[in-house]
């Protein structure tokens, strides 16, 4: 028998960050001394009263399956986090708890999207994106941003994005990989842009708590109110409670939508893991501190590393506001030549790096911007100074 795979399968490319931190991890496990730069989750462990509260929930027997949508305790936390946090209030038909924010925007483009709809991508992006949209069917239209922009899309650039097989524009602040964040004369910017057309927005917040150097998180439903009816705001407890494995995402927007990407679930994965349920409610309504103490150590290390990449030849970085990721301009390094070959891209130079420097960076082309990489600051600072150490020997002993 020969196997056939599905065209929607085969058009889609495995993640290019899980893949190179498995590889990492893999050196790692055989004793190799390898500097990880590609973890896309905190270093941290989860807090402890977050742990107390799923084992007090096995306790409790809350073992067994919940509403498809996410027990009203969490919805009602998620709620009331909304509404402190951003001002936005929500209903709980208005909310859907997922296996993890991924699985809100999947669910989110299952709904959505018919064969040959459009979603606008602002490039850099995060790398799942595009392919989310195509196994719905979608078609990424792909808008490229500038640093100098603040990674901020030109309104003319968008305008001609937008056309009318536009069904969502996608908007991620603070940026995975770029760590940029969008200010509310950036975000007044769209809204102008999207006013004029019959699109919804979605706004990917999952990085919204861990911001730096005294900015102030904000997304276009704040931003731009009267758009909120068309805003679908995504987030989860991976990034800002250290609970990756957990499992917790959820999506708030327009009931009729919420209800579609609900049937969806209710086809697919039924509801998320009840203990990791009781065990975000205990996230969003318990203390703070254990976020701010994250933010202070992930500020630290992002200041130390911008300062120290700038320093190597043939590499510039901007300082992220966000999320816990640099996106260093590494054009200057392209073209030349380590152990006689020619490093033709990002891709030549984040293996050069792995293979003979022992340091794992993610190349920026899968993100949408070739001669970038993506370094995450969610290691230790003697590991991030040990890798930019490698690099630094790298970058000095290229030819030509």
């Amino acid at each position: 028998m020969t196997m056939q795979i599905a065209r929607r399968a085969q058009a889609i490319a495995p993640s290019p960050t899980l893949a190179l931190t498995a590889r990492a991890k893999a050196l790692a496990a055989k004793g190799v001394d390898v500097v990880g730069f590609g973890a896309g989750e905190p270093d941290f462990d989860t807090p402890a009263h977050i742990k107390l509260a799923a084992v007090e929930a096995l306790h409790r027997g809350h073992t067994k399956y919940t509403p498809t949508g996410g027990i009203p305790e969490l919805k009602a936390a998620i709620a009331s986090r909304l509404a402190i946090d951003q001002g936005l209030d929500y209903r709980p038909e208005e909310l859907l708890v997922s296996c993890g924010a991924k699985h809100s925007l999947y669910n989110l483009f299952q709904a959505l999207l018919d064969p040959g709809d459009e979603v606008v991508i602002l490039a850099p992006y995060w790398v799942s994106y595009p392919d989310i949209v195509m196994l719905a069917g979608g078609v990424p239209v792909i808008v490229p941003t500038r640093p100098e922009d603040g990674y901020a899309p030109r309104p003319e650039a968008l305008a001609k994005a937008i056309g009318p097989r536009t069904r969502a524009l996608l908007l991620n602040s603070p940026s995975n990989p770029t760590g940029a964040l969008l200010s509310r004369e950036q975000l007044t910017g769209i809204a102008e842009v999207v006013r004029g057309h019959d699109c919804l927005i979605v706004s990917d917040d999952i990085y919204g708590a861990l911001v730096y150097g005294g900015r102030t998180f904000l997304n276009i439903a704040q931003a731009a109110p009267d758009l909120k009816p068309r805003t679908v705001v995504i987030n989860g407890c991976s990034k800002a409670y250290a609970m990756t494995g957990w499992r917790i995402g959820w999506a708030a927007g327009p009931a009729e939508l919420i209800a579609a990407m609900q049937k969806v679930q209710d086809q697919s994965t039924s509801n998320p893991t009840s203990i990791a349920q009781h065990a975000a409610v205990a996230a969003l309504i318990g203390p703070s501190e254990p976020i701010e103490q994250m933010v202070m150590e992930f500020d630290k290390r992002r200041r130390w590393l911008v300062e120290a990449l700038n320093a190597i030849p043939g590499i510039t970085c901007a300082e992220p506001g966000g999320a816990f990721y640099v996106f260093p301009d590494v054009r200057g390094l392209l073209r030349k030549r380590h152990r006689g070959q020619v490093l033709t891209g990002s891709a030549d130079l984040a293996e050069a790096l792995l293979v003979d420097h022992l340091v794992a960076a993610v190349p920026g082309a899968p993100f949408g911007a070739e001669g970038y990489l993506r370094l995450s600051f969610a290691t230790s600072l003697a590991a991030i100074e040990k890798g930019v150490a490698r690099i630094g020997e790298f970058a000095r002993a290229l030819e030509g």
